[in-house]
């Protein structure tokens, strides 16, 4: 049987992502209304379009960032990866915030996003390939 409470802070990571994401939707819905762009519609005003990229950029990373954070917490430590976890996700937020004001100050959030996930994904990697080592 797995011992959830060592899960507890990567799974507090993944409900902080997840409410994250939540209100990048909810700033879609309002960007709609304020600059009046009717679904289906995902273009038009630059202002709309560029909340809209953030929502589904977001979409993209969550894609790569939720398996990584929980492989690299599975197989190399979960309190680590809760704590890059935490980092992905205010670089997610710097991200959607300066990609609201500019496309071209979204860079800082970028590089965050990336930097933290690369190393989940090749932490995990590392993780993985340690184990299988153990079992010959």
């Amino acid at each position: 049987m797995i011992e959830l409470k060592p899960l507890l802070f990567p799974s507090l990571a993944t409900v902080v992502t997840l409410i994250v994401y939540l209100a990048i939707i909810l700033n879609v819905g309002r960007a709609r209304a304020k600059y009046k762009v009717s679904p289906p519609q995902t273009s038009g005003e630059p202002n709309f379009e560029r909340v809209f990229r953030v929502q589904q950029n977001t979409t993209e990373q969550l894609i790569l960032f939720l398996p990584s954070l929980w492989l690299f917490s599975l197989f190399v430590s979960p309190i680590w990866g809760a704590g890059i976890g935490g980092v992905w996700i205010v670089g997610r937020i710097i991200y959607a915030w300066g990609y609201y004001q500019a496309a071209e100050k979204r860079t800082i959030g970028f590089g965050i996003n990336s930097l933290s996930l690369m190393v989940l994904l090749i932490g995990s990697l590392v993780g993985i390939i340690k184990m299988l080592m153990t079992l010959t």
